[in-house]
C-alpha cells in the first residue's frame, strides 16, 4: 500500500474555521493521538492552507500529503 493511499485514523473537518482556531484545534487533537498515527484535516482554500501546514511543520509534525480537492484541501498529518 502506498503512502498516500493510506487511511487516516482520525478525520476532522475544519472547513469555515478561521485562522488560528484551526491550527490551535489541529494541534490539541495530534496531541491527543498516539504517536505514528494520521490525522486527515480538511482546510478551505487561502489563508487556512497557507498558515495551517506551515505552522505545524514548525511546530515538528510531519505533513505526509496534501490534496486539493477542489474547494477544499485534505492535509494528513503524522502525529
Amino acid at each position: 500500500m502506498s503512502q498516500a493511499a493510506e487511511t487516516s485514523d482520525v478525520q476532522m473537518d475544519l472547513r469555515g474555521t478561521p485562522c488560528p482556531i484551526n491550527f490551535v484545534r489541529t494541534k490539541l487533537r495530534l496531541e491527543q493521538m498516539t504517536p505514528g498515527s494520521l490525522l486527515e484535516v480538511w482546510l478551505d482554500p487561502g489563508e487556512p492552507i497557507e498558515q495551517v501546514p506551515d505552522s505545524l511543520t514548525m511546530e515538528g509534525y510531519k505533513i505526509e500529503s496534501i490534496e486539493d480537492r477542489s474547494s477544499f484541501f485534505a492535509v494528513k498529518i503524522r502525529r
